[in-house]
């Protein structure tokens, strides 16, 4: 009986190692389908015999002049030839064309064994059409890309990936490859967690203490929470302004938008360390070592609190050009405000009941000095709490209730919840085959079958809900090939669940396309998890 059992295992190991080479060697062979290489998957897409020999003197023709970025950074990717639309044809080659009459999303790859055309309206739509071609050219035996045609649009606006870079600190190269990983896959959005208890990570010139004091703490926690074990060594980093500078103008011609976060009035330790008069009991404060939350807070007692956080956002505004400034707002205890003077004081005369509409207060005149600077602030769901600000826009991650909420009031909504969008959880229900996290479970197929929009809203109702985005909290991450382990290949699988239509989801077809990702990936160096080639 054991002995069948053995030779039962081992059949159906040989058949899937089998069935997974066959799928490699039809790819290569151009005898797949298309659709099974393309992530997220196409809205439209048909596939035509033959192939277009993509060599090495083919040539890239750009026929309108402001679509040459993006033509020069698709000749860089396939090391080819990049020319004007003044240049002769000779060979095959790809052609950039404008038509102004499609969705700033919308493009066409059209494939045949001459030409490879992409067709766009936008500078964005034309790099998505670029990043599809360079998902096939990397499937493809000898250069030969099987000859189709695909329409593809996104069927949400905010497909976004968050980096915590303050409870561990990663290099600008790093958080650029970030970036390039998140533009294969067609997200916009580069949630940049800059500020936090345990680290302050972005230089602001009016008050250097924040990089000098706050961006260095003296240990960090060690193992599990409950250990409550911690070193002793100094730890920390931050970018400067022209590191900065360098990060967003990266992103900026790989059409993702960064939207920073700069905490506030909670998890505030790391500036408060560096300048404690902006707190309520006035210090002194080390940055913090352990994770978690701490009670000491922003005093919103104090105008000089805001007066301070202003310059600090003035920069940012300077730095970030995108049109939202994330100011958390979440976990903030109540504590040192329900004791403090000043706090009782503010809200004595501002007529606010409680301490939770204090800080909607606080809140309230952040977005207005935002707003007045042209900006829009997006917070966490918290923010809902005491009273929402008027033009604020609802991260839900509490679950998807605080968006549900937001969208009813008619407030934009970006749902982020625990589950299954927080990526610091593991990947497998068996804990012993994964590196120590920080709980909770989120499979690749559970982030794959995700919704953005809940039941229970409205047509109307749901058209303020913007999209979702995957969270990567570094409590447990300590370089950065953990990070790349935690967020892929799930983020692939967010991406798929917010491009794609309803009706093109299919998670095993997406686990087969996703197979054929694996060389691109190990080419480019990404340490993946790879579970999922192990599911049946």
């Amino acid at each position: 009986m054991i002995l069948q059992r053995s030779l039962i295992l081992f059949f159906m190991k040989r058949i899937k190692f089998l069935a997974r080479l066959l799928a490699i060697i039809c790819i290569q062979s151009n005898i797949i389908f298309a659709q099974q290489i393309i992530i997220p998957a196409p809205v439209e897409l048909k596939q035509h015999k033959g192939h277009f020999h993509l060599k090495d003197n083919t040539s890239i023709i750009c026929e309108e002049e402001s679509f040459s970025a993006e033509a020069a950074m698709l000749a860089n990717s396939l090391k080819l030839p990049f020319f004007s639309k003044d240049k002769a044809l000779k060979g095959n080659h790809i052609r950039i064309r404008k038509e102004a009459k499609k969705r700033s999303d919308e493009y066409e790859l059209i494939i045949n064994h001459k030409e490879i055309l992409i067709i766009a309206g936008s500078n964005q739509a034309i790099y998505y059409g670029t990043q599809s071609l360079i998902q096939l050219y990397a499937s493809s035996l000898e250069g030969k890309i099987p000859c189709l045609k695909i329409r593809d649009f996104s069927s949400f606006s905010w497909r976004g990936m968050h980096l915590d870079v303050c409870r561990h600190f990663f290099s600008k190269e790093e958080v650029k490859k970030y970036i390039d990983l998140l533009a294969l896959y067609k997200m916009n959005i580069f949630h940049w967690h800059l500020t936090e208890d345990q680290g302050w990570r972005i230089a602001i010139e009016k008050y250097p203490k924040l990089t000098e004091t706050g961006a260095w703490r003296s240990g960090s926690m060690i193992g599990k929470y409950s250990d409550q074990r911690f070193d002793s060594l100094r730890y920390g980093g931050f970018y400067s302004r022209d590191d900065i500078k360098e990060v967003v103008e990266y992103a900026q011609k790989r059409h993702v938008s960064i939207v920073p976060e700069i905490e506030m009035p909670g998890h505030a330790l790391a500036a408060l360390a560096s300048y404690p008069a902006f707190s309520c009991s006035g210090g002194p404060f080390e940055v913090g070592k352990a994770w978690g939350v701490y009670d000491d807070v922003y005093c919103a007692g104090n105008d000089s609190t805001f007066y301070f956080l202003q310059d600090i956002l003035d920069e940012v505004i300077q730095l970030f050009p995108g049109e939202y400034i994330h100011i958390g707002g979440d976990e903030c205890p109540k504590t040192r405000w329900k004791t403090c003077g000043k706090c009782q004081a503010r809200m004595k005369t501002e007529g606010l009941k409680d301490e939770h509409e204090l800080q909607s207060y606080f809140i309230r005149r952040i977005e207005k000095y935002l707003n007045s600077k042209g900006k829009k602030i997006i917070g966490w769901d918290e923010i809902l709490e005491g009273g929402l600000a008027p033009n604020a826009a609802v991260m839900s991650w509490r679950g998807r209730e605080g968006g549900i909420e937001a969208a009813k009031q008619k407030h934009d909504v970006v749902m982020s919840p625990g589950k299954p969008c927080y990526f610091d959880h593991y990947q497998h229900a068996d804990k012993e085959k994964e590196p120590l996290a920080i709980g909770g479970l989120n499979t690749l197929e559970m982030v794959y079958k995700f919704t953005p929009t809940p039941e229970g809203l409205t047509p109307e109702e749901k058209k303020y809900v913007m999209g979702a985005q995957g969270n990567v909290w570094s409590e447990y991450m300590k370089d950065f090939r953990q990070v790349e382990y935690m967020a892929i290949p799930r983020m692939q699988a967010l991406a798929e669940a917010l491009w794609s239509p309803a009706e093109k989801k299919d998670y095993a077809d997406f686990r087969n396309r996703l197979r054929l990702h694996l060389p691109m990936l190990d080419q480019k160096g990404v340490n993946y998890c790879r579970h999922f080639l192990n599911e049946p």
